[in-house]
């Protein structure tokens, strides 16, 4: 069994605190780069090499046995566990993964425990009374954000925000122009709401200008959009494409612009966003549970103090707020260099499953498209109801393009989140062939018991 130096490990350890090296050497081991039965240096090498103290590596070692990734033995060194996997292990099954609501992985999410404890000791915890967003967490978002001057509060949910930002946007009847294809559930949101939707077509640089020009034409209030091009099939917004639907929001001043970015910090970070051209009628829908987690329970709406109360005003009458430890905790998330580097391991490994379906498709001989960042893999087919149909009596749920798309497409489509997928070419081979199988009504229809 092979022996790992210290010196060679100590140039893959950038982060210098226990949790810092535990996740790195995690990420070594999902990478490959570190296998079952290497024998990790001692901690006093380690400590040697990147200049921390053996108290410090004693930690980072602890941790890693804690998480099952590795077993120290009194003469054998501490060494990596045979199987140990941090991504989930030995592929179950497609019934265990979601490809229908683009949950993320719980594997690549950052633990919470820190965050939290940390977040139970500031000060002002408890107090009677309410804050729609503390300071801290403002000046946290604000980084994020183009410079604009904004009204922030948080909400539970990005889902929660886009449905208040909708709301404030829109009475019973009126139009709302959607970037095509939407994210998943919002055209049935809006159906509930009783409001009528007109699609904006994208191209490989965002939203088509003369479309949305129809769009807003055909009397719509307002403008919903992806900039990041989360669930997108082709695109993420770029600067050219912004400034070239500036002339058609500008032909009508009364319509407010709505931007979801439901994948928060794991989407690109430098997309364009409209709100330097129209900031006083742009609301930013800022999503974390992607990224954190839902059971953080902390997202956020930024925008004008008009639109944003607007907003207050339709969550519970005006009277709702968020935890404030659980607004401290996403602070102390945003804040965290190690929580950073493992957001930054989980934005690969999903571009990385993007990537491998993709091919998997291809290989198949499949159509399939997905944006540059986007979560979701589009794949043609003749009768989208019909494959989603057959494909669920094998345990693979997908949904067909008609729920994320108001005009007609030229051809079926099935949408499959990347998030879950596993990174095993074999497995994604397996899932393609179904794909194929059920696309030429190969796989015949579902039987329910």
């Amino acid at each position: 069994m092979a022996d790992v130096e210290a010196e060679s490990l100590a140039r893959s350890l950038t982060e210098r605190s226990p949790a810092g090296i535990a996740e790195q050497i995690r990420e070594l081991i999902a990478a490959g780069v570190l296998t079952a039965g290497m024998r990790l240096p001692t901690v006093r090498d380690v400590a040697t090499e990147i200049g921390v103290s053996v108290g410090t590596v004693a930690q980072a070692w602890a941790l890693l046995r804690e998480g099952g990734l590795v077993e120290t033995r009194r003469r054998g060194g501490t060494r990596i566990i045979e199987g140990a996997d941090p991504l989930g292990g030995e592929f179950a099954g497609w019934s265990g993964v979601d490809l229908l609501y683009c949950s993320p992985d719980p594997h690549l999410l950052p633990p919470l425990d820190e965050a939290l404890a940390k977040a139970l000791k500031q000060p002002g915890i408890n107090a009677w009374g309410r804050e729609h967003m503390l300071p801290e967490l403002q000046k946290e978002l604000q980084k994020r954000l183009t410079d604009q001057p904004r009204e922030f509060v948080t909400v539970s949910s990005g889902t929660e925000a886009l449905w208040l930002a909708t709301r404030a946007a829109a009475e019973s009847g009126d139009t709302i122009a959607v970037e095509e294809p939407t994210s998943p559930g919002y055209l049935s949101v809006l159906q509930s709401m009783g409001l009528r939707a007109v699609g904006v077509p994208v191209d490989e640089q965002g939203p088509v200008p003369e479309r949305l020009s129809e769009a807003l034409e055909a009397g719509a209030v307002a403008f919903v959009h992806s900039p990041g091009g989360a669930f997108s099939d082709r695109h993420t917004l770029t600067p050219e494409r912004g400034f070239a639907l500036e002339a058609a929001l500008e032909a009508a001043p009364e319509v407010l612009i709505i931007e979801d970015d439901p994948l928060g910090p794991l989407g690109p970070g430098a997309a364009p966003s409209l709100d330097a051209l129209f900031p006083e009628r742009t609301v930013r829908v800022l999503g974390f549970e992607r990224a954190f987690g839902m059971d953080l329970r902390t997202s956020a709406l930024a925008g004008p103090r008009e639109l944003v109360q607007r907003c207050v005003r339709h969550r519970s009458g005006g009277v709702a707020s968020n935890s404030r430890i659980l607004q401290h905790a996403l602070v102390q998330l945003l804040r965290d260099p190690v929580v950073s580097h493992r957001l930054t391991s989980a934005r690969g490994h999903y571009a990385t499953r993007r990537r491998l379906a993709l091919e998997a498709f291809e290989a198949a001989g499949l159509t399939a498209r997905a944006g540059t960042h986007s979560w979701a893999v589009w794949v043609e087919v003749a009768d989208e109801r019909a494959a989603a149909l057959a494909l669920s009596g094998q345990g693979v749920v997908a949904d067909v393009g008609a729920a994320s798309h108001v005009t007609e497409q030229p051809t079926g489509l099935l949408r499959f989140s990347v998030a879950q997928l596993p990174e095993d070419d074999a497995v994604l081979a397996e899932l393609a062939q179904l794909v194929r199988r059920a696309a030429v009504g190969e796989l015949g229809e579902a039987t329910f018991v």
